[in-house]
């Protein structure tokens, strides 16, 4: 195998597909590069076992072939380099020769033979979208997934499609939960629930961008992610989710708009003075006036005010600083509606745009 490429568009490339490059200890092929010069490019692959991911590049191929090289390593060399082009040739025994500008390197690679192969399978259901609204979609409740193994199904983003809804996503810890609902571009194939790993999410939004349509293909065990720029595919977490949207109340006595930058601000600025045996910020409604207030007997108290449009009676409500902060700092919106019944039922945050937040509040011994 011999070709030259760009060492701006390698870098690029390798970048995309680095990040879930395995442990060698554990199989010394999957902290490779699986590379494959072919049709006028190269396609590069990484594998952890449970995330695969891909991507083209042009170059200019002068023999065709495949190998895998050392992925930490490439990465940094190519990191190193400052010439244009990189070139490549590899030998029958797996060795790489590199040359860019002055530098020469040669890497011990492995066969590409025992490379782990892509899980074939069959779709049950596509469904396009615009790569940025996806983004939005991941960030706007990805906090939100729970990190109990012995739960596995809330370790994971539910990813449902309902003829009543279209697509909703949703991420919950079982003390709060997120919803994220869109219309996609288009659908195919049968309506359904897929439990889609926190890490392939967080790797999509790494490298989601633009208005480029994202293909995804849900199988019964298995889902990839089709870009222009890339391939991603993940085994999915099996299991059942739980009926999410029981938790959500059917009605609201108190509907209050709050300006989403100065409610964040105030959170986050009263809660420095709690201590780890005082966790909850307690926020008071009056009219036209919230107040934010915490305090902890091993720090001291803070208080805030903000502005606000509200005439009803007034009311108490105590909550987890981080959980109630977590959507301000991840939603897309200037304003978020504030949804209440009583000091001790699910409160909602909506913004209007398919996003709502339910959280408990703390009841205050």
């Amino acid at each position: 195998m011999k070709f030259t490429v760009s060492r701006e568009k390698l870098q690029k490339a390798l970048s995309k597909v680095g990040s879930i490059l395995g442990a060698r200890s554990m199989l010394p092929l999957i902290g490779n590069v699986m590379i494959e010069a072919k049709d006028g490019k190269i396609n590069l692959t990484t594998t952890d076992f449970e995330l695969r991911m891909s991507t083209s590049i042009e170059a200019n191929i002068i023999e065709e072939g495949i190998s895998t090289a050392p992925g930490r390593k490439l990465i940094s060399l190519v990191n190193s380099f400052s010439g244009a082009e990189v070139e490549f040739d590899v030998n029958d025994q797996e060795h790489f020769k590199i040359v860019c500008g002055s530098g020469r390197f040669k890497l011990l690679g492995l066969p590409a033979d025992d490379f782990p192969t892509q899980d074939e399978f069959a779709p049950l259901r596509e469904v396009k979208l615009k790569e940025c609204d996806f983004k939005r979609m991941i960030g706007s409740i990805s906090y939100a997934v729970g990190a109990d193994d012995s739960r596995k199904a809330l370790t994971g983003i539910l990813f449902s499609m309902t003829e009543e809804n279209g697509l909703s996503m949703v991420a919950t810890d079982s003390k709060r939960m997120a919803m994220q609902e869109c219309t996609p571009e288009s659908f195919s194939g049968e309506f359904g629930d897929a439990i889609i790993p926190l890490k392939a999410m967080t790797e999509l939004r790494r490298l989601l961008e633009g208005d480029r349509v994202l293909t995804v293909n849900i199988g019964e065990k298995t889902c990839s992610f089709v870009s222009e720029n890339f391939t991603l595919s993940t085994k999915l977490i099996e299991g059942n989710y739980p009926n999410y949207r029981l938790v959500i109340p059917t009605s609201f006595k108190q509907e209050i708009k709050l300006p989403v930058s100065v409610f964040k601000s105030k959170i986050e600025t009263v809660a420095l003075v709690l201590s780890e045996s005082s966790t909850y910020v307690v926020l008071d409604f009056q009219e036209n006036l919230l107040s934010v207030a915490a305090s902890s007997s091993e720090i001291g108290e803070g208080c805030d005010t903000m502005e606000i449009e509200y005439t009803g009676e007034p009311f108490s409500v105590s909550f987890n600083p981080v959980f109630l902060s977590d959507p301000l700092r991840n939603v897309d919106a200037d304003t978020i509606l504030f949804k209440v019944n009583d000091p001790l039922n699910p409160v909602a945050m909506e913004t209007g745009d398919g996003f709502l937040y339910v959280i408990m509040p703390i009841r205050k011994k």
